[in-house]
């Protein structure tokens, strides 16, 4: 079987350029591609710092079922998963910019977690792994 990898997640935004704004500059992700595609629609890839990972593809939502589903995309669950190598840098970092967290940091056996809602509504968890996979 092929090697597979998965590239891409997209995110449904209410606008481009307030995504990114947002992605790089509160949650310091880098601006990995901005195409232009159309007059209306862009190629806009976002991912962590230093990631080799996955990326995040802001999607601007075009019509009335795809600006519903902005801040709802998982019906309410925890959407993404950042995991972290520094978890008390980037929770001090992120509640500096205002980042809105639904609950104070845990322990659990997989890690140290909190949930932060980013400025779209979606939920994620900030994560530093017991063991960080490669």
């Amino acid at each position: 079987m092929a090697r597979q990898t998965l590239a891409a997640v997209a995110i449904v935004v209410p606008d481009y350029d307030v995504a990114i704004a947002y992605y790089t500059g509160v949650l310091g992700f880098d601006l990995i591609e901005d195409t232009r595609l159309s007059e209306t629609k862009r190629w806009v890839l976002v991912a962590p710092k230093q990631s080799k990972a996955c990326r995040l593809l802001l999607a601007k939502a075009s019509g009335e079922p795809q600006e519903a589903a902005i801040g709802n995309q998982t019906g309410g669950r925890v959407a993404f998963f950042l995991y972290t190598d520094d978890f008390e840098g980037d929770y001090t970092a992120y509640t500096e910019a205002g980042v809105t967290f639904m609950e104070e940091p845990r322990d659990e056996a997989y890690g140290r977690v909190v949930v932060f809602q980013d400025a779209f509504g979606n939920l994620w968890d900030l994560i530093q792994p017991s063991q960080i996979e490669d």
